[in-house]
């Protein structure tokens, strides 16, 4: 994992100061850094029945799709509003200074369907909290929430209880 993390490159003080921006497009360009990444996201998830992986927008649009195409599952995306141009289910959700919201086709994930979450980088797990929740409302089954990345000292996983949370790299500080 550390030749990973060594393909990210960490921005100070973006995007606002006192914060230090792990910017995975480093890691992206890299063709077999990109692809261990997937392969081992993978390997997490390869022994249990996957139907679709929704990955929320946009980081996630870019990890869902090449899991879901791995895994034979299919692909759904999680989006900001006005963005699906379908009949939506939506849910709000609270942020350190207000409010957001995020939406999902209403015929995007059938009840009963085992569905994998994916994102780029767990922080606070409040957008992942409402993508579980906006896909349970659908009847969808959570069988996991897969990141690339996460911040293991703001201590999102906390906010998903019950949810096999599986990230790839994780930093302390």
């Amino acid at each position: 994992m550390d030749d990973l993390k060594k393909m990210i490159r960490e921005i100070p003080d973006y995007p606002k100061p006192g914060i230090l921006f792990y910017d995975l497009t480093t890691l992206l360009q890299d063709g077999k850094g990109f692809h261990s990444l997937v392969d081992k996201l993978c390997e997490h998830y390869g022994g249990q029945p996957v139907d679709v992986v929704a990955g929320i927008e946009a980081r996630g649009f870019i990890f869902a799709p090449a899991l879901a195409y791995r895994l034979g599952a299919g692909f759904v995306p999680v989006r900001k509003p006005k963005k699906l141009p379908w009949k939506t289910a939506s849910v709000t959700y609270q942020l350190e200074y207000g409010s957001d919201q995020l939406e999902i086709h209403q015929d995007a994930v059938k009840k009963g369907q085992r569905v994998l979450l994916c994102d780029d980088l767990l922080a606070t797990g409040g957008t992942a909290a409402a993508a579980i929740n906006l896909v349970r409302q659908l009847g969808g089954d959570i069988v996991g929430a897969a990141f690339a990345v996460e911040l293991n000292f703001l201590h999102g996983r906390s906010k998903l209880p019950g949810v096999d949370v599986f990230s790839l790299l994780k930093y302390d500080s």
